[in-house]
């Protein structure tokens, strides 16, 4: 059954019933996980690990479960709630805050929003410190049923050195460029500067915006002494997470982008620290 909401017409001098049509029956019996808007354009506001703020472009998707028995979703309504946050900075706290008010205003059972944008970092080099904006990749996500559920991924570039290569030729070891990323759950704030620390720390070694040639030769040399297959990336990774205390599970990869194969070499891992 459709409810209907008035509206004046083309004149502005009666009002007429607008049918609902998103909220009329359905009768095929199947319900939908997901459904809504994506990849919404918007800016974002996003308070800085130092006490400052940042301003960055995320593409934002927001959803919710449909019932078997309604045909369709308002999907102005995600926009409503979404502008009603234009003003403040977005912080992982704020997150959940969102996504319900989006589940009540919809009135479903379950509501999911994700953001999805760059993140920069200003990281000096090794040896002269000269900084530049290293860039992230990162992605707050969040479903609403009966409880909040927030996940924070992060997804750093880095370097690694293949063991084998170092250990088989007689001079040189080739090296890759690698993404390494986890999604994480947390117990109290972590910060997105926290997380890409971890996940560079992981690596052979670090990489960097600005490299002057004193900086480029401590990279090389630190990365050949720290050699690295993707298997131990992510096992270096998951011990550095499970000795941070507000993380309580996690999801990780690593992809590194060969130098001398046709193909890339991939690792990932997860763990659940509530499952002891």
């Amino acid at each position: 059954m459709t409810t209907d909401t008035n509206t004046c017409d083309s004149n502005g001098c009666e009002c007429k019933p607008m049918p609902d049509v998103q909220g009329a029956a359905d009768f095929r019996q199947v319900a939908i996980d997901r459904v809504g808007v994506k990849d919404v354009i918007y800016p974002m506001k996003l308070a800085t690990r130092d006490g400052g703020e940042q301003t960055t472009v995320a593409s934002i998707s927001m959803y919710v479960a449909l019932p078997q028995e309604q045909k369709g979703t308002h999907m102005s309504r995600f926009l409503e709630v979404l502008n009603e946050h234009k003003c403040q900075p977005f912080r992982p706290e704020d997150i959940p805050v969102i996504t319900k008010k989006i589940k009540e205003r919809l009135n479903a059972e379950e509501a999911h929003f994700e953001a999805s944008f760059t993140y920069f970092i200003e990281k000096p080099a090794p040896v002269t410190k000269q900084t530049g904006l290293m860039n992230y990749e990162v992605t707050f996500a969040c479903s609403s049923n009966s409880h909040e559920d927030f996940v924070m991924t992060v997804a750093a570039p880095a370097t690694s050195l293949c063991p084998c290569s170092k250990e088989i030729s007689e001079y040189g070891a080739h090296n890759q460029r690698c993404k390494i990323q986890a999604s994480v759950r947390t117990d109290g704030v972590m910060w997105i500067e926290d997380l890409a620390e971890l996940l560079e720390g992981a690596a052979s070694h670090p990489v960097y915006a600005v490299l002057k040639r004193p900086d480029e030769k401590y990279v090389t040399e630190k990365a050949f002494d720290n050699p690295k297959f993707v298997e131990d990336i992510v096992r270096d990774l998951a011990m550095a997470l499970d000795n941070e205390e507000r993380i309580v599970q996690y999801s990780i990869s690593s992809e590194n982008y060969e130098s001398i194969h046709s193909h890339n070499a991939y690792a990932e891992l997860e763990r659940d620290k509530r499952e002891g």
